[in-house]
């Protein structure tokens, strides 16, 4: 591809005809095609204009035109871009519509008064929406422009003259808006300023030509169809009270954006594609002349702005940064999200380049609102040497291959998923049945048996109750036909599962009985098929992950890329995303507690689906847990403390102290936190707003909403326990450590450590416990009190079952703890190395190499520890209660245990 090789003089007939109408024209273009044309240079134009006598319609379609052969001299030369091309006529746009209305209020003010609200009792002004391509900035050169009209109340014009006739505000506004595109639009010697498509508005050209707020607030929730939605995304004020359109967009918002992921939004934005495409093939069947239509043909315009467009229904509702109007800012969020591959993203911006650039030559031509190659060959060879190829078979085959990508990436998100994906065996499998809502026992049996189900009577009994529920009989009929095939389509794969068929299956039909009535997660599954076989290996690998999940089907999103999916955590990056949430919804508590909530269960779904495909230890997924909880207690601690009035001081001087599990770091998904509040400051009312952060804080982390939990907290290890403050300052915490704790408090402070909050209490805090630590300790007294707290909590869980339990039995995980904090207390004084909190098997194996205890016994326990910590997570993953386990799966690590504690407290 070369440079640009034409002038507009040569490529150009309007431009040629423009420039010979009048001698002063060329002089008149020099002086402005060396600029970015924008509202200042319009405005000097225009009043030049309009100076010389000029009426304002008149004097606007001068301007329009000077501008245009402007883009067409700047565009062709290769002075402006794309982005100066369409950000100008944009602008132009708006600069005319503001104009008009302006001048046009005045004088229907000063002929009929000024309308004001019934309501409010306040002037009421005209608010012009600019919709498709001026609305996202990227208007064409020779596009119409897509309008609609609103106002804010009904009412009547106030009249202060005797010879002003007043009208009701909706006639007012009629009589306005006809002017309006009358003086835009209408063709005279000077052509016409903009053409004008009112067809975007409520009920379309059947409507009234002007709508109050209220109208358009009652159409939109009962009449507003899908393809609206793909349109009003684009709805931008271009006049008006900043207030009203505000309050405009506020009933917008919730029509366009649904509050939860949509992914039916694919198949209603498929189906308007193909009533476009339809119209298209018939035109070009009818006049072959008209093929290669750049905007709404195959691989052309439209379908790249559907690919930006179907990912903002889908999740803006719950991302506010994919709500931009523009298709090339929308592409870019994308990639940066990574809901689009980058590599992926920066073709389609380069084919998006291409195809906007070709389409404004082929407007250049005459100025025609035209999207397809001209006829004649002369033309297409302008049109080619204008893109700077030297033949149209060059351009032609460059289009076509940006035509090509762009239609393959179109079909990855659009196409009809049924039969395109999954295995072979799965979609043979699939083929040999297909239930009804009408099968009986014996033909749904039938059926199994004849995929492979080893226990078909059962399976189908479930199946048929499933069927003939009341929830899935009272559906609307689509979607009970789409969780019937979604069951087709998942009985294959629950079959091709090794075992538990029938609990797999069970697990899932009551995940689709709980989510039949949400149209967007079946939408997802049926577009996805993908997820819905992860979704069935999740069910058949564990119970607690399909508990979890029918508790949060929105996490479905989260199966849907592997890349994102399969990542290994950024927990800077997550922090980031989350304060940068929290802070765009400050003042929400509603919002920032469902935030906090929301983000917790995505991430916790990513590293489900890694442990259960094996990617993480459990030592692994601990420390990830753990710094998740961190992270998520950081961010409650500084949003709670913004709920409180007249506090004292910006940034509190409190800190979050970690005990338990959390202490340690080894939180299971499951896991309440353990956690003491410190604070250090003087204020004489810091006790008081401490106490009311740490009320506060509970309450964000243990409150139920629409996105369920977030953590259950216990604070039960603050100084004096259940009788004690609930905030202690860092002083009082240290004399009580120091002077009245008891010795299973300095047994828990082993596992303690800073969480969130201010890091100078928390470097006091660890200051305090390495001071209790290594507080010298006489050994009988010491192993005395150890297993008298030993004897009270296995008496306080005894085991009456035949199988060993993991954590309560004698040899299991408390006897380790035990054990290590026993031996933290009694040589810590001697050997300050074991003070720091670096996990039990770290701490076992170096009181063995420092000769505390036998070291092979030492390791053996580590591994008994390890392998008892994963023997507890697979049976926590299958939703026991009790981590319990036949003994002879871990004898031989008990024995060692035991010959541990027997060793130590002998």
């Amino acid at each position: 591809m070369t440079t640009h090789s034409l002038t507009g003089a040569v490529a150009s007939r309007f431009y040629s005809r423009w420039l010979a109408a009048d001698p002063a024209r060329p002089e008149q273009l020099a002086s402005v095609a060396g600029l970015s044309l924008g509202p200042a240079v319009f405005a000097k134009v225009l009043q030049n204009e309009t100076a010389a006598g000029m009426p304002l319609p008149r004097a606007m379609r001068r301007l329009r035109n000077l501008a245009i052969a402007v883009l067409i001299e700047r565009d062709l030369s290769g002075k402006a871009d794309l982005a100066e091309v369409v950000s100008t006529m944009t602008s132009l746009a708006e600069f005319a519509v503001q104009h008009h209305v302006t001048a046009l209020t005045e004088e229907f003010i000063e002929r009929h008064g000024t309308p004001i609200g019934q309501d409010s009792g306040k002037r009421q002004d005209l608010i012009v929406l600019g919709m498709g391509k001026l609305g996202g900035g990227e208007l064409n050169v020779s596009s119409d422009i897509d309008l609609i009209f609103v106002y804010p109340e009904d009412g009547e014009t106030q009249t202060t003259q005797p010879d002003q006739k007043s009208l009701s505000n909706h006639e007012f506004f009629t009589r306005l808006g006809k002017r309006l595109i009358k003086d835009i639009a209408d063709i005279t010697e000077d052509g016409f300023t903009f053409r004008v498509d009112m067809a975007l508005r409520p009920n379309g050209n059947s409507g009234p030509l002007v709508a109050s707020f209220g109208m358009v607030e009652e159409y939109l929730l009962v009449q507003g169809r899908e393809w609206e939605r793909y349109a009003w995304v684009k709805a931008r004020a271009l006049t008006g009270d900043p207030d009203e359109i505000a309050a405009l967009e506020a009933i917008i918002k919730p029509f366009v954006y649904r509050r939860y992921l949509d992914f039916g939004a694919i198949e209603a934005m498929r189906g308007m594609h193909a009533q476009i495409r339809a119209e298209v093939v018939r035109q070009e069947t009818r006049h072959p002349e008209r093929s290669h239509n750049v905007k709404l043909g195959r691989g052309g315009i439209r379908e790249i702005e559907f690919l930006s467009q179907v990912f903002q229904l889908i999740r803006g509702g719950r991302d506010t940064e994919l709500r931009d109007r523009s298709t090339r800012t929308t592409l870019r969020t994308l990639a940066a999200k990574q809901l689009l591959d980058p590599d992926e993203v920066d073709q389609l911006l380069e084919a998006y380049t291409f195809l906007r650039n070709l389409e404004h030559r082929l407007q250049y031509l005459e100025d025609a609102q035209t999207h397809t190659l001209p006829v004649s060959d002369e033309d297409r060879l302008v049109v080619a040497n204008m893109m700077g190829y030297a033949d149209t078979a060059a351009l032609l085959d460059a289009l076509e291959t940006r035509r090509k990508f762009v239609a393959a990436s179109f079909d990855a998100i659009f196409a009809e998923k049924s039969g395109q994906e999954g295995d072979k065996e799965d979609n043979q499998a699939a083929s040999q049945v297909t239930l009804a809502p009408n099968d009986d026992l014996d033909s749904l049996q039938t059926s199994l048996e004849g995929l492979g189900y080893t226990n078909p009577r059962e399976a189908a009994q479930r199946l048929l109750t499933t069927l003939q529920s009341s929830r899935l009989q009272s559906l609307p009929e689509a979607s009970r036909n789409r969780v019937i095939a979604l069951i087709n389509s998942a009985l294959p794969l629950v079959a091709s599962c090794p075992d538990a068929q029938n609990d797999t299956l069970n697990r899932l039909l009551d995940f689709f009985e709980t989510i039949a009535r949400r149209a967007a997660y079946l939408a997802l599954l049926t577009e996805y098929p993908h997820a819905l076989r992860r979704v069935v290996r999740m069910m058949h690998s564990s119970g607690w992950a399909a508990q979890y999940l029918t508790r949060h089907p929105i996490l479905l999103d989260e199966l849907l890329d592997d890349r994102t999916l399969r990542a290994a955590p950024d927990w800077s990056a997550f922090s980031a995303e989350l304060q940068r949430q929290m802070d765009a919804t400050e003042g929400d508590t509603e919002r920032q507690m469902d935030t906090l909530r929301e983000m917790h269960h995505a991430q916790l779904m990513r590293l489900l689906a890694q442990d259960l495909e094996g990617d993480l230890s459990v030592e692994r997924l601990a420390d990830h847990l753990s710094c998740l909880a961190d992270i998520l207690v950081g961010a409650t601690v500084k949003a709670a403390w913004q709920t409180i009035p007249k506090r004292h001081r910006e940034v509190p001087k409190f800190a979050v102290i970690a005990y338990g599990k959390l202490g340690g770091k080894e939180l299971g998904y499951a896991s309440d936190l353990d956690v003491i509040f410190l604070y250090d400051d003087d204020d004489q009312e810091a006790p008081a707003y401490y106490s009311k952060l740490a009320q506060r804080f509970i309450t964000w982390m243990t409150s139920h909403t629409a996105a369920g939990i977030l953590f259950d907290v216990d604070i039960a290890l603050r100084p004096d326990g259940a009788s004690g403050l609930l905030v202690t300052s860092v002083t009082s915490f240290e004399k009580y450590q120091m002077e009245s704790a008891w010795l299973w408090e300095h047994q828990a402070l082993t596992r303690a450590r800073f969480c969130a909050g201010d890091a100078d209490i928390g470097a006091r805090f660890e200051s305090i416990r390495e001071a209790v630590l290594r507080k010298p300790r006489e050994e009988a007294s010491l192993k005395h009190e150890v297993l008298a707290m030993r004897k009270r909590l296995r008496e306080a869980h005894p085991n009456a079952s035949t199988l060993f339990d993991l954590k309560h039995d004698e040899g299991g995980m408390i006897d380790i703890e035990f054990m290590v904090q026993y031996l933290i207390l009694r040589h810590a004084a001697q050997y300050a190395e074991l003070v720091p909190d670096i996990g039990n098997i770290a701490l076992l194996k170096l009181c063995g190499k420092l000769g505390l205890i036998n070291s092979e016994l030492a390791e053996k326990t580590a591994d008994a520890y390890r392998k008892f910590r994963k023997l507890q997570h697979q049976v926590r993953l299958q939703g026991a209660d009790k981590a319990r386990v036949a003994p002879q799966r871990v004898e031989k690590d008990v024995t060692a245990v035991t010959q541990l504690w027997a060793e130590i407290f002998a």
